[in-house]
């Protein structure tokens, strides 16, 4: 008896437990036989909802979703599905909530929204799903912290670059008068002190900002005894760092990726300062860095961490497609390896090939994830039932939409494909007012050939009687000179021999 069939047999006492394991079928069971949707559970006040949040039970959370379950529901702290979703980083199941309607704006009694509790825990994809939905990333709490100072204070060095690079004001201060920099000073994160000075506008002038309680950063870092910061502070010259230095102190994962510093990595990584997905400017993450250069050992660790090799940066390119370009063998053997989904040019899904369903790996997919201990088998059944329910709701959509066109109804298809004929008519009509403006511009100037032909032929004429004329002329001198030889020559020819007188 495998595992997987030991695991399928086992009955939840509750709906709350079946959706931390991931049974959706036993859910379904719970629900049908009386069970309200929204149950709070004793203990945490969570409802199932909240549960699937917390557990990453994507299908469960669908299911739920799906079945009416609350999205607004609060727990006694104010967190809604959402604020479980960023606190756990739970990606899957926060863009799952968004297209659903989640309010990410709501505070809990802190006053903090989603994106904030994601800055706080350095979930930086999370955070990046979210701000792609359009949350504003200079939101502010109740004590007029964004999500910026959650990062700095909490060394989230993966989040505060996603939140510059969507705009956040690291310049804002709090309620006390504390910039950014300031609370990076106070904790002793270096990594984001340096980010944050690197993208200031005056470092010096920075470094000199004072607080409500009149303390800037070197005050703060000798108050709370941060002497990274102090030694930083004193041994640098800010004033002469170069722009490689400045990416340098922006992007250090992937400087480290880069140079092959593994014991760097780990504690970059495994003190939470940087995601192991963390993406650059160009969006290559730590994996693409170490590929490109063949640090086999930075990729091996990187790949038992949960490194996603299937995610692509602004070129396009994989991390085994870095290792190819620079011929890069055992990297590039290693990481074929770990990809677990390729689409092949004659690819199609087909329901009954349950060996189709077992490929997977894509980016931002739940396989990679271990909090539910799914076996391949549940996971595989979980694709299988998500791919029928796709196949249901589009027959059904078919359905509703033929019945709404028999009605009377236009659909956005319709109104769609109408527009597009719209603009093609006025297209072909601005050609065929072009073709006819060309049309009436040749005939113009083929008139004009006409005359310039006919002009010519004239001119043509006229040289050839000139020509004639010319030769008359010099016919006629020709016998007048004949005339006068012949005549010359009669006289000279008369007789006698002239005698000179003298």
């Amino acid at each position: 008896m495998t595992v997987s069939n030991l695991r399928k047999k086992v009955h939840f006492a509750s709906i709350h437990d079946a959706v931390k394991a991931g049974d959706v079928k036993q859910l379904a069971e719970i629900v049908e036989s009386g069970i309200s949707i929204n149950e709070v559970d004793v203990l945490h006040k969570f409802t199932p909802l909240h549960w699937a949040a917390h557990s990453g039970s994507l299908e469960c959370l669908h299911w739920l979703l799906w079945h009416g379950a609350d999205i607004m529901s609060v727990s006694p702290g104010g967190w809604t599905a959402a604020h479980i979703a960023a606190i756990k980083g739970q990606d899957a199941c926060m863009q799952a909530l968004i297209m659903n309607g989640a309010d990410l704006t709501l505070p809990d009694d802190r006053g903090c929204s989603p994106s904030h509790l994601a800055a706080t825990h350095g979930h930086s994809y999370t955070l990046q799903v979210m701000l792609r939905s359009g949350v504003d990333p200079n939101v502010s709490d109740k004590c007029d912290w964004k999500p910026v100072h959650y990062a700095s204070f909490h060394g989230r060095l993966g989040c505060l670059q996603l939140l510059v690079k969507w705009g956040a004001a690291i310049e804002d201060t709090d309620q006390n008068g504390n910039l950014p920099v300031h609370l990076a000073a106070m904790e002793g994160h270096l990594y984001c002190f340096k980010f944050l000075l690197s993208r200031m506008s005056s470092v010096r002038q920075t470094l000199k900002v004072f607080n409500d309680n009149g303390e800037n950063a070197m005050d703060l870092a000798q108050r709370f005894f941060k002497d990274n910061i102090i030694q930083f502070i004193q041994g640098t010259d800010f004033e002469g760092d170069n722009r490689s230095d400045q990416e340098t102190l922006a992007f250090p994962g992937h400087a480290a990726a880069y140079k092959g510093d593994l014991e760097m990595l780990k504690k970059l990584v495994e003190n939470g300062i940087i995601n192991i997905n963390e993406r650059d400017d160009s969006e290559s993450t730590l994996l693409h860095k170490a590929a490109g250069q063949g640090h086999v050992e930075c990729l091996q660790w990187l790949i038992e961490k949960g490194a996603d090799v299937n995610i692509t940066n602004k070129a396009g390119e994989l991390a085994v497609d870095a290792a190819k370009r620079f011929a890069h063998l055992s990297a590039v053997s290693l990481l074929v390896g770990q990809q677990k989904y390729e689409v092949e040019e004659n690819d199609k899904i087909d329901n009954q090939d349950v060996k189709f369903f077992e490929r997977h790996g894509v980016e931002g997919s739940t396989d990679v994830r271990d909090e539910l201990s799914q076996s391949e088998a549940e996971k595989t059944d979980a694709r299988i039932r998500a791919y029928e329910k796709v196949v249901e709701l589009r027959h059904l959509l078919n359905i509703a939409e033929s019945n709404f066109k028999q009605l009377g109804g236009i659909t956005e298809e319709d109104i769609k494909k109408k527009k597009e004929d719209q603009v093609s008519e006025r297209v072909i009509k601005e050609l065929q007012g072009q073709l006819e403006g060309e049309r009436l511009r040749r005939e113009k100037l083929e008139c004009q050939l006409d005359e310039f032909r006919a002009e010519a032929s004239h001119h043509r004429t006229s040289l050839d009687h000139m020509r004639l004329s010319s030769v008359s002329v010099d016919e006629e001198s020709s016998d007048s000179n004949k005339e006068k030889r012949k005549v010359k020559k009669k006289a000279t020819s008369s007789g006698g021999i002239l005698t000179r007188r003298s």
